[in-house]
C-alpha cells in the first residue's frame, strides 16, 4: 500500500473515532455556566445535567457529576441551540460541508423551507444515520396554489403519506393582493392539513396578504411583510389569532464583506444591492427603492408591540454563520437581547411546533445547548462566538 493510501486511511479513521468521540457523550454535566435559560431567567453561575439526550436540570451553582462527563464551561454562556424555522437546504454533493457550517454557527434545527421534500428526507436521514454531521433537519413539500382546491388537498395527503408535516413557502401575490382563486385553494390547504397533521406555512410580504392568509386559517408566516408598513389594525389582527410570524428582518437589508471585500451593498445572492433584491419595491421610473431594508424591521415591532409573535428564520444562501450576523445585526435595531432570545428560542421553538422540546434550557426539554463565549445578553456580537455544541446531548462540535 502507497504511504500516499495509508495515510488517507490513517486519516479517515480518525476521523471516525473522532466522529463517535463526539457523539458517544450521553450523559453529561455542563458546569460553571452562565446559563441564559431563554425563558427570561438568566442563572449567573450554574451546572446543567444531561442524561439520555434530555435536560435533566438547569440550576444556580454545582449538581451532583457522578458518573457524567463534564464540560467546564469556565465562565463562558449556555443557550439554547439556535432553530432557523426557514432556510433553504436540501441534499447535495456539498451538503456534508453546508452542515457542519451550520452547527459550527450554532443551528441544531432547521426547518427546510422549499422542499423537494425527497431530498429534504434523504438530508435528514445521512445526518439521523451518522453519514454526516448536522443539525436536526424538518423536512418540507411545497403546495401550488395556481392549481385547483382538489389537486391542493391531493398535494397535502401526498406530503403526509410520505411523513412530511411540514408545507414549503407558499406565495400568496402580494400587490394588489390574493385573488380569490388563490384564497379558495389556499383555505382548501389549511381545511386538508388540518385532516392530515400537516402545518403549512405561508409567504406573505405585503399586509393585505398576511391579513388575508390569516383569514383563511393559516397560523404560520414565514415572512413579515415588505411592500408597506403595516397597520396597527393588521398587527392587532395577527396578535388576536396567535399567529407565528418569522422576521426574516435581514431580508432588503444590504450585505457588506460576505461575498467580496469592495465595500460595496450586495443582496444576499451577491449581487448589486438594492437592484438584484428579489422583486424589488420600484419607483415611477422602474428605479430600486430598498425599501425592503426598512418595512420589515418596523413591521416586526409594531406587530410584537401589539403582542404578535415574531420567531426567527434567515432564508439565506450564503454563510451560516454571515447569515446569523446578518439577521442579528438586523433585529438588534428594534429589539434587546433579552427579546432576541425569547424570539429565537421560545417563539421559534413554537413556529415549528416543538416547545415542548426546544427554545429553553429547562428540565424534560432535548439537550439542545450552545457553549458561547463572552455574556451574550451584552450584544450581538457574542452569539456569534459558538466554542461547543451539543444536539440531543451529543457533542457534535468542540472548538475549544
Amino acid at each position: 500500500m502507497s504511504a500516499v493510501r495509508v495515510s488517507v486511511v490513517l486519516i479517515a479513521i480518525v476521523a471516525l473515532l473522532f466522529t463517535a468521540r463526539l457523539s458517544a457523550a450521553q450523559d453529561v454535566a455542563i458546569t460553571n455556566a452562565r446559563i441564559v435559560v431563554g425563558n427570561g431567567q438568566v442563572i449567573n453561575s450554574g451546572t446543567i445535567v444531561v442524561r439520555g439526550g434530555k435536560i435533566v436540570s438547569a440550576s444556580a451553582g454545582a449538581a451532583g457529576t457522578q458518573g457524567l462527563r463534564v464540560i467546564d464551561a469556565k465562565g463562558m454562556s449556555a443557550v439554547p441551540g439556535y432553530i432557523d424555522a426557514h432556510k433553504h437546504v436540501n441534499t447535495g454533493p456539498n451538503e456534508a460541508k453546508e452542515m457542519q457550517a451550520l452547527l459550527e454557527a450554532g443551528y441544531t434545527t432547521i426547518l427546510s423551507g422549499g422542499g423537494p421534500g425527497d431530498g429534504n428526507i434523504t438530508l435528514r436521514d445521512h445526518i439521523e444515520s451518522g453519514t454526516i454531521n448536522g443539525p436536526r433537519i424538518i423536512p418540507s413539500e411545497r403546495i401550488n396554489l395556481r392549481g385547483t382546491p382538489d389537486e391542493a388537498r391531493a398535494a397535502i395527503r401526498a406530503m403526509a403519506a410520505k411523513g412530511i408535516k411540514q408545507t414549503g413557502e407558499i406565495a400568496l401575490t402580494p400587490i394588489p393582493g390574493p385573488t380569490p382563486e388563490e384564497i379558495a385553494v389556499l383555505k382548501a390547504t389549511v381545511d386538508e392539513a388540518a385532516k392530515a397533521g400537516v402545518q403549512v406555512n405561508v409567504h406573505a410580504v405585503s399586509t393585505s396578504a398576511m391579513v388575508a392568509a390569516v383569514d383563511a386559517g393559516v397560523r404560520r408566516l414565514v415572512h413579515l411583510p415588505n411592500k408597506d408598513f403595516t397597520s396597527h389594525e393588521a398587527a392587532a389582527r395577527l396578535a388576536s389569532t396567535g399567529t407565528i410570524a418569522l422576521g426574516t428582518v435581514g431580508f432588503g437589508a444590504p450585505i457588506f464583506g460576505v461575498f467580496a471585500e469592495d465595500n460595496n451593498p450586495r443582496f444576499r445572492d451577491g449581487k448589486p444591492w438594492p437592484e438584484s433584491i428579489a422583486g424589488a419595491n420600484r419607483d415611477a421610473a422602474g428605479k430600486a427603492l430598498g425599501t425592503e431594508a426598512a418595512y420589515p424591521i418596523v413591521n416586526a415591532r409594531t406587530i410584537w408591540d401589539h403582542g404578535g409573535l415574531i420567531g426567527y428564520c434567515t432564508d439565506t444562501n450564503y454563510e451560516a454563520r454571515a447569515g446569523l450576523e446578518h439577521e442579528l445585526k438586523s433585529y438588534s435595531v428594534m429589539f434587546s437581547m433579552q427579546d432576541i432570545f425569547k424570539l429565537m428560542g421560545p417563539n421559534t421553538a413554537a413556529y415549528i411546533g416543538m416547545s415542548d422540546q426546544l427554545g429553553t434550557l429547562e428540565a424534560g426539554k432535548l439537550a439542545d445547548i450552545l457553549l458561547l463565549d463572552g455574556n451574550p445578553l451584552e450584544g450581538i456580537h457574542n452569539m456569534l462566538k459558538t466554542k461547543v455544541v451539543l444536539k440531543g446531548g451529543k457533542v457534535v462540535v468542540d472548538k475549544r
